[in-house]
């Protein structure tokens, strides 16, 4: 499998916009309108999941860490008012979520900046809220992507992941990004209050995609990547959750 650093990512996001079957099944299957520009596998309706979640005001700043295309951070910001501050490594990814925000979401208060999983660029305590769907499973290693999270999140507050992890972490056939014990090393990294919930509804769109891509016959890039990764999925299915995590950092808000 490529490394999946800054230049698969830039591939990969410049692949999209030249796939009208790729923006099609993935909007259907998870139920997205056309102007959101998603960047991972989180439906319409885990939009309003994931808002509650964050319990963040109008005015604050949101961190959508790992933001690429910047739909779901945008739509987020446009629905609770919060000031979005979206960080991606992948320049390609950025030029998109700049292009999305102008185009569609000119209401929301939004910048974009480069960044990394466990090196974000942020001051420490500067997000009063972190949003970070379907990608901390990429930070190397992982748990420094955790503290980078601790270290820029204000007091009190509360960052959100979705992500997957494996029913038995010692499973093999799984790979081993999402064998971690989400709630372990949430705990490790300082954050309390750690929940976990298994998100079905979730995965069976999820699932409803990866099979609408493999019924395809459209050959291009996005679909290529999209069918291989359909291959490498579906096999799992049954031995993996679906999942959105909360944790809030110590102290008082």
């Amino acid at each position: 499998m490529a490394r999946l650093d800054a230049e698969y990512f830039d591939q990969w996001y410049a692949a999209m916009p030249h796939s009208a079957e790729f923006e099609r099944i993935q909007q259907r299957a998870l139920g997205l309108p056309p102007h959101l520009l998603s960047t991972s596998l989180l439906p319409w309706d885990g939009i309003a999941d994931v808002c509650a979640a964050l319990e963040v005001r109008a005015g604050e700043v949101l961190v959508d860490l790992a933001c690429g295309r910047g739909g779901y951070g945008l739509e987020v910001a446009h629905r609770t008012g919060a000031r979005l501050l979206g960080v991606d490594f992948s320049a390609v990814a950025l030029e998109a979520a700049r292009g999305s925000a102008a185009r569609h979401f000119s209401t929301v208060d939004a910048e974009f900046r480069p960044g990394s999983l466990t090196d974000t660029g942020l001051a420490a305590g500067s997000a009063a809220a972190i949003m970070c769907i379907d990608a901390m499973q990429f930070a190397e290693p992982y748990e420094a992507g955790l503290a980078e999270c601790a270290r820029i999140l204000a007091p009190g507050r509360t960052l959100v992941l979705t992500g997957w992890q494996a029913d038995r972490l010692t499973d093999d056939a799984i790979p081993a990004r999402i064998r971690h014990d989400v709630a372990d090393a949430l705990g490790a990294a300082g954050f309390l209050d750690v929940a976990v919930r298994s998100m079905t509804a979730w995965q069976h769109a999820e699932y409803a995609m990866w099979q609408d891509a493999l019924a395809s016959d459209v050959d291009d890039d996005a679909m290529r990547s999209m069918r291989e990764e359909a291959s490498r999925v579906l096999p799992q299915r049954g031995r993996v959750q679906r999942l959105l995590v909360t944790g809030r950092a110590p102290g008082n808000p």
